[in-house]
């Protein structure tokens, strides 16, 4: 009889590949938690200098068409001296609002290129909590003061990103009011909200049928429909 074979060398291997099963797993656990940091949006994800484009749709909110039209109607300020953008982002870095990542975007730029960073005007817009914001530089304050932006931002895009998410109609409705006031004519103050009236209908209310006699006639067509019957059958069995 030969001696039974030793199994300690797939001990080991089983060691080895259950630390393999551990490192993969912390690198997951790792990875997820970095996530929502890589996904929020400060001023370091910018350029530098002022871009040459006017939409700057970092995240995805806008169709190739909608991206196009707004970038003509934002060159279209050009003609007014006031250099207009839009930045999307899905998140913020924490602790950081949009007037505050506008404000440093406009601070940023006056930096970097002084004469070329007047009349900037910035409309954000966030989609994580579907928020709106305008910010404009010290220039046109004058043309643009920041009761105006705060109510353009907080108003007037924040409507319609509320009622269903409409980036770019939120985009339009601030555009045109600014345009407005940028001409010399009065603003057009915030969208007026509608007032829903209740739909008229032929439904009773529950008040309605409790209050007719409805339930009597049910009672009184069963009475009928089980006694005619009866009475039909009785006189013609006789």
């Amino acid at each position: 009889m030969g001696l039974p074979r030793l199994s300690t060398p797939a001990l080991p291997q089983r060691a080895w590949r259950g630390f393999q099963g551990l490192l993969l797993a912390l690198a997951l656990l790792l990875g997820l938690a970095q996530a929502p940091a890589a996904l929020a949006t400060g001023p370091q994800d910018f350029p530098e200098t002022p871009p040459a484009a006017h939409v700057l749709d970092t995240a995805d909110l806008l169709s190739r068409a909608a991206a196009s039209d707004l970038e003509k109607r934002l060159a279209e300020l050009d003609q007014q001296q006031v250099q207009a953008r839009l930045v999307t982002l899905r998140r913020l870095d924490y602790g950081l609002s949009l007037e505050d990542l506008g404000q440093q975007l406009l601070e940023r730029w006056k930096a970097q290129d002084p004469e070329g960073s007047t009349g900037q005007l910035l409309l954000l817009i966030e989609s994580q909590n579907n928020s709106g914001a305008v910010v404009a530089s010290p220039d046109l304050a004058d043309t643009l003061p920041r009761s105006l932006l705060a109510s353009t931002g907080t108003s007037t895009m924040g409507l319609p990103l509320r009622e269903g998410a409409r980036y770019r109609q939120a985009s339009i409705d601030a555009l045109g009011r600014l345009q407005t006031v940028l001409q010399g004519e009065a603003d057009p103050g915030p969208p007026q909200l509608i007032e829903r009236l209740p739909v008229e209908t032929n439904i009773p209310t529950a008040e309605e049928t409790a209050s007719s006699n409805a339930f009597l006639w049910v009672v009184v067509l069963l009475v009928v429909g089980t006694l005619v019957p009866m009475i039909t059958w009785w006189i013609f069995s006789r």
